[in-house]
């Protein structure tokens, strides 16, 4: 949540408006204003430069704790579940790498992170979609199935340059956050599988307590 709210406050922040359909999402990050880009030339100008690659580091920071702190009770155990979990924290570095080496410092290193995250990262989500039902992640296969999908679609349209009529910056946010997108819904899930035992818990004694007979004397 904290990196939309920091492209939304980053790219309000342009003196030349910034598109969210046909810029990238790197250009937020430049540090440098001018034209960039010899495929597809356009004017860079981010004042809050600093504050977007923070937020790609801090996200990449998240992603990581996430994947470490989510154990086999939540992936489930096999190969399957190893290879998954390896490549979300091969996705989470990148993060990390994109924030601290913007594109206009190091354009191979930053398209290397950029890769990682579209490519690797969305190959860790399609690998997740094939987890044991029997874990609470591998539940959601058919959610999570489709946004890998989906994804790595829109990975191969933005690096192929196929522009289908919604904007390359479009399409980059497709295949930049389509992991993002089912990292919340597996959150929300997870936290929700929690406090439901609790609840029933509760509930199962509170009735005990209820049934139980009273004795006067």
């Amino acid at each position: 949540m904290q990196i939309l709210a920091a492209q939304w406050a980053v790219g309000a922040a342009w003196r030349t408006p910034y598109s969210w359909i046909r810029h990238n999402i790197s250009d937020l990050g430049n540090v440098h204003c001018g034209t960039w880009d010899v495929s597809r030339p356009r004017y860079v100008c981010s004042p809050l430069h600093d504050v977007m690659n923070v937020s790609f580091a801090a996200h990449g920071v998240l992603l990581l704790a996430g994947a470490l702190l989510t154990g086999a009770a939540c992936w489930g155990r096999g190969g399957i579940s190893l290879t998954a979990r390896i490549l979300f924290l091969l996705n989470a570095g990148a993060w990390v790498l994109v924030g601290f080496v913007p594109a206009d410092v190091d354009e191979n290193l930053h398209v290397l992170g950029a890769l990682i995250i579209m490519g690797i990262g969305n190959i860790g989500l399609l690998c997740t979609g094939f987890l044991r039902r029997a874990a609470p992640l591998g539940r959601l296969r058919p959610i999570t199935l489709a946004v890998a999908v989906i994804a790595l679609a829109g990975a191969a349209m933005f690096f192929g340059q196929h522009d289908p009529g919604i904007g390359m910056g479009t399409l980059e946010r497709i295949a930049a956050f389509g992991t993002d997108a089912w990292v919340l819904v597996a959150a929300l899930t997870l936290l929700r599988s929690r406090i439901r035992p609790t609840r029933h818990s509760r509930h199962a004694h509170l009735g005990g307590a209820a049934a139980a007979p009273i004795r006067i004397t």
